[in-house]
């Protein structure tokens, strides 16, 4: 696989940073994750826009502009000889005199096999647990992902696939992907301490037409009244979840409203 390094387009294994860099040092970063579908780049505008945005709140310049990003993803997808690829954008820091101070943004673009979700946690749902806890700047896709990883072993203890945050009794996110709950034809989803996803953006928008989309505060409570449950991301796309620690959703079974807005979306990826 190839990358992109400030302005150089190299093998992955040939990149390297030095160990002055504030993501390394002091963790300071930011980073984006999109795939393409037949080879396109999937809602690149909406993935550029949203990488930008990160940028800005975290005070950081982006050293290059959209288009020359399309181009450079555009040769890395040439580049792989794979029907489809993942692409990651990883933006530091760069190197600082004095440890602190930003001078410069690193910009890494680097192209990634995917790694889809089994197919059985589609027709079987997943489950996820439950952790007191919202992300510092939900809104920006930091590099900072110490929590989940420190959940890890409770999270594989519990047989889980992953963690869903709540705060003061209101739910946000999972730690990699949106989340959804239906009550009957109500599409409802968290607008508060949570990261914009794409995916999340495109399933609203599929399900318009068919439901009543709605965004706004989800508590704790609510999830005892859902019919349904969903988590959304670039590689889940519509993933059922179908208990929550200890409380089952609905018959503990993949719905037949979130299993609609799989199809509708695999339909959409199908002719991208």
């Amino acid at each position: 696989m190839y990358g992109y390094f400030n302005g150089s387009i190299l093998p992955v294994e040939q990149i390297s940073f030095g160990v002055t860099d504030l993501g390394l040092l002091r963790g300071f970063g930011l980073f984006d994750y999109f795939r393409t579908y037949n080879g396109r780049p999937f809602q690149w505008d909406w993935y550029w826009e949203r990488f930008a945005n990160s940028a800005a709140k975290m005070h950081l310049p982006v050293p290059i502009n959209k288009d020359e990003a399309h181009r450079v993803v555009m040769e890395l997808i040439d580049k792989s000889n794979l029907p489809d690829i993942a692409v990651r954008f990883v933006m530091t820091g760069g190197y600082s005199p004095d440890s602190i101070s930003i001078v410069r943004p690193n910009l890494l673009m680097i192209a990634e096999e995917i790694h889809p979700t089994p197919l059985n946690q589609y027709d079987d749902g997943i489950k996820v647990i439950l952790d007191e806890y919202v992300r510092e700047m939900a809104e920006v896709k930091s590099t900072d992902y110490k929590r989940v990883i420190l959940l890890a072993e409770a999270i594989r203890s519990a047989r889980a696939s992953d963690v869903l945050y709540h705060k003061n009794g209101e739910i946000s996110e999972l730690s990699r992907s949106n989340v959804f709950i239906f009550k009957g034809d109500r599409l409802i989803t968290p607008n508060r301490h949570i990261l914009h996803g794409i995916t999340r953006r495109t399933v609203m928008h599929l399900a318009q037409n068919d439901f009543e989309v709605e965004e706004g505060p989800v508590s704790l409570t609510d999830l005892y009244d859902a019919d349904e449950a969903f988590t959304t991301s670039s590689t889940k796309k519509v993933l059922p979840i179908v208990q929550i620690s200890d409380l089952t959703i609905g018959d503990g079974k993949p719905g037949q409203r979130t299993r609609f807005l799989l199809d509708e979306f695999n339909e959409l990826i199908e002719n991208w």
